[in-house]
């Protein structure tokens, strides 16, 4: 990503707040905001970035949004709210912008608004916080551009419908939202570190959006808030995952599992700062999963090898997540800890009941075939890694299981 891209992308946010205040119209101000950011991602390049980045899209965004009103004959009307609200000077827009407010987290939570469905909120997220375009979304989705663009606008449209001022949430509404915008972060996380379709293995602009956001998130959130912890378990989460992204691939681009990479290849200073923060959210209280997901990472992160990672203490974590969540992935990992520990019948058994919990999902193919690879089958494993195969989206996984498949057949 150029340096011009992460101007823009920390900066979207921040002008997307100005406009929605100054005009009270979030959809209008962030159609405006998109448009500004195309043009600067085009004349930056060739003409320089200006000396104040925000003021130049926020005096480009404002005369496309009126441009816009004069277009559908509002002109006097949108004009006369700007006066009243806020002059055009550049001095008032470069005090906006740079000195008086940041409004990337009450565009961030206006977008994780309770009347999205959660892949309506993590679309206009990446698009409204994050600063990608409909296309560079749609390609992460693995979905038409056209088809993107409607998810999104529909989405803006409900938050219009819905007549949420533009303005942080309540303290009695902070709880629920925290909790969505949380869960909104790490999808478009795990989108990004584990793309769900097409050619790529990974998105590292997903992932690194996920991680920037979710900084600012917990530079935001009070320590003495309750659910401050689970921010910050959220970070270290993604940290402790992310780190290993560098060793994820061989040198040819190849899948390479958790089990079989080279830990000397693994982000050290992540890995730092992740454990820094798990082991200080912990102490706060009781975990919650984000906090339990990281503290199972760290362990990973801290052995040296796969034989010297603590898997009973994994088990145990698992346990507690499976507890909270009901989520029948996490028992599939489980099944996987549990088989390092108790050996592979044990994880296999682990696996019963999950064909209608999770039906016709590939990783529980791939878990079994795992499974009984361990256990010294190599016939059923790679029956289950060619059925893993058929029901993935991922070419660079489907790739990998079909290999798999293939050696233990030669």
């Amino acid at each position: 990503m150029s340096d011009v891209e992460d101007l823009l992308r920390a900066r979207a946010p921040q002008v997307l707040g100005v406009l929605a205040r100054r005009f009270g119209d979030f959809d209008a101000a962030e159609d405006a905001v998109q448009e500004a950011l195309l043009t600067a991602a085009v004349r930056w390049p060739a003409d320089g970035v200006p000396d104040n980045p925000g003021a130049w899209l926020v005096q480009t965004a404002t005369r496309k949004l009126i441009d816009q009103a004069r277009s559908e004959n509002a002109r006097r009307r949108r004009e006369e709210v700007v006066a009243v609200r806020e002059p055009l000077a550049v001095v008032s827009i470069d005090a906006t912008v740079d000195r008086e407010r940041d409004d990337t987290l009450t565009v961030a939570f206006m977008c994780c608004h309770p009347v999205l469905t959660e892949a309506s909120a993590v679309a206009l997220t990446l698009r409204a916080v994050g600063g990608l375009t409909t296309a560079e979304i749609a390609r992460g989705f693995v979905v038409p551009e056209a088809t993107m663009a409607q998810r999104i606008s529909r989405a803006k449209q409900r938050i219009k419908a819905s007549g949420a001022p533009f303005r942080m949430p309540e303290p009695a509404e902070w709880t629920s939202r925290l909790r969505a915008m949380l869960r909104v972060l790490y999808l478009i996380f795990n989108e990004g570190y584990a793309s769900t379709g097409g050619e790529a293995l990974q998105r590292a602009d997903l992932s690194g959006e996920a991680i920037r956001l979710t900084r600012a998130l917990h530079r935001a959130v009070p320590a003495e808030r309750p659910d401050a912890s689970e921010v910050a378990g959220l970070l270290a989460l993604m940290l402790l995952t992310d780190a290993r992204r560098p060793a994820r691939t061989d040198a040819h681009g190849d899948l390479v599992p958790l089990h079989e990479q080279d830990r000397r290849g693994w982000d050290r200073r992540q890995i730092a700062e992740g454990t820094a923060l798990i082991d200080a959210a912990v102490v706060r209280g009781t975990p919650g999963e984000y906090q339990v997901q990281a503290a199972i990472a760290a362990l990973h992160a801290r052995a040296g090898t796969v034989e010297a990672t603590d898997w009973a203490q994994i088990v145990a974590l698992y346990g507690m997540l499976e507890t909270m969540t009901g989520n029948p992935v996490v028992t599939l990992n489980r099944a996987v800890a549990a088989a390092m520990v108790h050996g592979p019948a044990h994880g296999l058994d682990l696996l019963a009941g999950l064909d209608e919990k999770l039906p016709g999902h590939y990783r529980l193919d791939a878990v079994r075939a795992h499974l009984h690879e361990l256990a010294g089958d190599p016939v059923t494993a790679a029956r289950h890694y060619r059925a893993a195969a058929a029901r993935t989206t991922s070419v660079p996984e489907r790739t990998y299981l079909t290999t798999r498949a293939a050696r233990l057949q030669s």
